[in-house]
């Protein structure tokens, strides 16, 4: 068991390990376990399987980086993800000439 001496080592030893703690902390927060980016993936009927992970996919419309998080639009046919419902649209209805 350990014990302090005094007041002033007390707190000066708590702010030390309080500030260790929390790079460790902050640390583990902005890592991720997910490679960094563009993820693999198979569009099914609800559901989506992962085959590299990443972080993003890119719309087939758009081009734009979709976060597989809030990725909501897709193509099962195609295998295609898309921005969003006017992006899913416009590839599945042909344009009017």
């Amino acid at each position: 068991m350990f014990v302090l001496q005094n007041k002033a080592e007390t707190s000066c030893s708590l702010l030390f390990s309080f500030q260790r703690l929390s790079g460790i902390v902050e640390l583990m927060l902005t890592r991720s376990s997910r490679p960094a980016g563009e993820a693999r993936l198979r569009y099914l009927d609800a559901d989506i399987e992962v085959l590299a992970p990443g972080d993003y996919v890119v719309c087939a419309v758009t081009g734009r980086k979709i976060p597989v998080q809030a990725l909501r639009y897709w193509s099962v046919d195609r295998q295609e993800a898309y921005w969003d419902a006017d992006a899913a649209s416009s590839r599945m209805v042909p344009a009017k000439d």
